[in-house]
């Protein structure tokens, strides 16, 4: 059970990240100072760097969908790595929803918080860097789950690929018009995960020449 303490100290941190959000959304995020976050949340500057060390962070950090999470599915799934992938998507919504729930949100709030987060990651150069390093570790994850299943080392280039163009489509998930409403995300993973399938099994029914 989470403590007071726990429980108040995680309250300020997501009150943190809010007020920066809507701060950098309102007046993007380079014009965007720590001492303006901290007034915009009530809190002194200095508690604001104790959580997040650098502007960045602010983006960055608490990420609901982290490699970890995802290489505990991976390494007790009983089926294929894109159904685990996709249990795993479904599983992680599911519990952000009764967060959200928990701490007298509207429904799809933190919905609407990740995609503020990443139309401001797309239209920034370094933050776009650093984001897809972190999509590389997801792609590594995927890549060798799937060469498992195929008796193919991670590095081949059916895996590979897959694990490239389903993480980019999940990514992408949040810039797309069709993402507008919480309701219409699962439809959407479902639709990069058949997507993802399709490709694979196109990769894999391809023979390669002899010569």
């Amino acid at each position: 059970m989470e403590g007071r303490r726990d429980r108040k100290k995680r309250q300020t941190r997501e009150r943190i990240q809010a007020s920066a959000l809507e701060l950098f959304t309102s007046q993007g995020y380079r014009n965007t100072t720590i001492a303006a976050i901290a007034e915009h949340a009530d809190v002194a500057t200095r508690t604001v760097t104790l959580h997040f060390p650098t502007k960045e962070d602010l983006l960055f950090a608490d990420d609901p969908f982290p490699p970890d999470s995802l290489a505990t599915y991976l390494a007790g799934r009983s089926g294929n790595a894109l159904d685990c992938v996709g249990e795993w998507m479904r599983d992680t919504m599911r519990a952000l929803d009764e967060h959200d729930a928990d701490q007298g949100r509207e429904p799809g709030e933190i919905w609407s918080l990740r995609t503020k987060r990443a139309t401001l990651i797309a239209g920034d150069d370094d933050l776009r860097g650093r984001a897809r390093a972190s999509y590389y570790e997801l792609e590594r994850l995927i890549a060798a789950a799937i060469g498992k299943d195929l008796g193919l080392p991670a590095d081949a280039l059916a895996p590979r690929l897959t694990a490239y163009a389903l993480v980019g489509g999940l990514r992408e998930l949040y810039m797309t018009h069709e993402a507008g409403r919480r309701e219409e995300l699962p439809g959407l993973v479902g639709r990069v995960l058949a997507f993802a399938r399709a490709g694979l099994t196109t990769l894999t029914s391809t023979v390669p020449p002899t010569r």
